[in-house]
């Protein structure tokens, strides 16, 4: 038999079986001697224990599509990121620096700023504008009030697609709008400090309809960019792939370099210059960062 693994929980694996449920499961030992993990979104093999009992045992985890890091989770076609165009309002640095690290392990992203009730017309074409040229969709939505949420839907629809951003943005709640048999809790912003509190846990996979599964991941309040070395930085920035080459230097890190096209691109407003500002910044990170 086969499925999908929708959940992991505390050595138990939950998968999906289409047209027969949930089946509580434990993996082999065997692939621990593998040192392979199964991961939310794996396809997997099953031995049936029981069916009244709906138990059974992983006998395999088939070839993975994709597998992420941050958050955990394998197969997924793509990420949409949510934050809250107001209260709290978005980190684009953060934001950024989730898109670098969709970008370096190859998963097309969606920005879906949520709360768009809560802010006019001028504020979401900058935040639009800004983000033109990052190679993302960006979507506005308000999940209080529901709209907004066909066009997410469509951009769904035959994916699995995994759901992240920060405490407090309202993502249970669009989850909720999207799948309503989730019944996920919600979560109040924390008025003392801006945030939300953490509603999700792990990473839970949720089967909305043929072919169609969401991811839910927890809340994060800031990512790593791990091992990436600096010269690779400016690769996962898809707004300067038009000047590559017209740089002075062939090795340009676009930051000091006399004759930089990217910084001229900046100056004459082709090129966004918050997604420049938080460029730099990651940049310097990656430079500064102590090797061991």
């Amino acid at each position: 038999m086969q499925g999908k693994i929708i959940r992991g929980v505390a050595g138990f694996y939950y998968v999906n079986v289409e047209g027969e449920g949930v089946f509580e499961c434990k993996a082999k030992g065997i692939f621990r001697y593998r040192k392979v993990k199964p991961l939310p979104g794996d396809n997997v093999g099953l031995t049936v224990i029981s069916r009244e009992a709906m138990t059974g045992n992983i006998d395999e985890i088939y070839g993975r599509d994709s597998e992420l890091v941050r958050p955990a989770v394998a197969n997924a076609d793509q990420a949409v990121i949510v934050f809250a165009a107001a209260w709290p309002a978005p980190n684009l640095n953060l934001l950024d620096r989730f898109l670098v690290l969709m970008q370096e392990q190859g998963i097309k992203t969606l920005v879906c700023f949520n709360k768009k009730d809560q802010v006019g017309e001028a504020e979401q074409e900058e935040l639009a504008r800004i983000y033109a040229g990052s190679g993302c969709k960006v979507l506005f939505l308000s999940a209080k009030y529901a709209q907004g949420t066909e066009l997410l839907k469509e951009q769904l629809s035959g994916k699995t697609t995994v759901l992240a951003g920060p405490s407090g943005v309202g993502k249970s709640s669009i989850i909720n709008l999207l799948y309503p048999q989730a019944n996920m809790q919600t979560g109040d912003i924390s008025g003392k400090i801006g945030r939300g509190k953490h509603t999700t846990r792990h990473s839970e996979l949720f089967y909305v309809d043929e072919g169609t599964y969401l991811f839910d991941t927890p809340g994060f309040s800031s990512l790593y960019l791990g091992e990436m070395e600096k010269e690779e930085l400016k690769g996962y920035y898809p707004e300067f792939a038009d000047y590559m080459g017209q740089c002075r230097y062939l090795s340009c890190l676009h930051d000091k370099e006399p004759g930089c096209a990217v910084k001229e691109a900046v100056l004459s407003g082709a090129i966004s210059k918050e997604r420049y500002g938080n460029y730099l910044l990651l940049l310097n990170e990656l430079r500064n960062r102590k090797k061991y």
